[in-house]
């Protein structure tokens, strides 16, 4: 089942590579949506896939960006299907 996560991160997120390696994950996954950097320092991602591979999306991430990442603010919704690939937005 399609699923969508929302997503906040906090800590030292910004100028680290994250929303590039989101990416590059989110590509080899499947995953469609978007990530971006937030005037507040943290990250923000909205992405959509089956459940089960946003999972395996977002311990990636946490497993790479582990020593950087204080802390996450996740929302699961239903899919919305408005996004055709994962990009970062500006």
């Amino acid at each position: 089942m399609q699923k969508q996560i929302h997503i906040f991160y906090t800590g030292r997120v910004q100028g680290i590579g994250f929303r590039f390696t989101a990416q590059d994950i989110a590509q080899d996954l499947g995953v469609m949506g978007w990530v971006k950097n937030l005037r507040d320092a943290r990250v923000e991602i909205v992405a959509e896939a089956e459940e089960e591979i946003l999972k395996d999306f977002l311990d990636r991430l946490n497993k790479y960006f582990a020593r950087y990442i204080q802390d996450t603010d996740t929302d699961w919704k239903a899919a919305s299907g408005e996004f055709k690939d994962f990009g970062i937005e500006f």
